[in-house]
């Protein structure tokens, strides 16, 4: 197997592997959320702001890595 196959094999299991992450974060931070704003809903107006941060901080962590295993890959393969 040559380097391209193998880039070509690679890159798109470590981008999925990448997204797990992410995904567990921001499922389990929208579920603290909403249960917190279930049980208190007078507190909605205050954590709503930081929720929304978070929640973009969180994907930007999955686009880096998506960001950073396609450079690899175009330094693999071309």
């Amino acid at each position: 197997m040559d380097v391209a196959a193998a880039a070509m094999i690679s890159v798109p299991l470590a981008v999925g592997l990448a997204s797990i992450g992410p995904a567990i974060g921001i499922g389990m931070m929208a579920s603290h959320y909403f249960d917190s704003v279930a049980r208190q809903p007078e507190v909605q107006g205050a954590i709503t702001p930081q929720f929304f941060i978070t929640l973009g901080v969180v994907e930007l962590l999955g686009l880096f890595g998506f960001v950073a295993f396609y450079l690899v890959f175009s330094k693999i393969t071309f």
